[in-house]
């Protein structure tokens, strides 16, 4: 049950939007147990983001949410994975990228909890 949210100050177009999706469809599976089977991805693109007091150059913060936890192993190579996808399909450099992990114990679906 993994969530992405990203928000960037870029737009996207639907043919971003679907590299995007389909790169971290791919990149979920770097966490043990997380598919892009139960993946649910949200874009907001034109976000007013002032990263280090500036708000003209393109920024993002990526936020991926789990159910369970996250192996402090695999946070290195998925922080760089995703850095790599947004900076190569929205030309937004790593240096302005936040990515933010959020482990969770509750997690509803389907009418009930896990």
């Amino acid at each position: 049950m993994p969530f992405i949210n990203s928000r960037v100050s870029v737009p996207m177009t639907e043919q971003q939007k679907e590299s995007v999706k389909q790169k971290l469809g791919k990149a979920i599976s770097i966490i043990p147990g997380k598919s892009e089977q139960w993946l649910m991805l949200e874009f907001a693109d034109n976000c007013d983001l002032y990263f280090q007091g500036n708000g003209t150059l393109p920024s993002a913060l990526i936020e991926i949410k789990v159910f369970g936890s996250i192996p402090q192993s695999c946070l290195n190579e998925m922080t760089e994975t995703v850095c790599e996808i947004y900076e190569t399909d929205l030309q937004i450099k790593k240096d302005r990228i936040y990515v933010k992990y959020e482990e969770s114990s509750k997690w509803g679906w389907n009418g009930s909890n896990f």
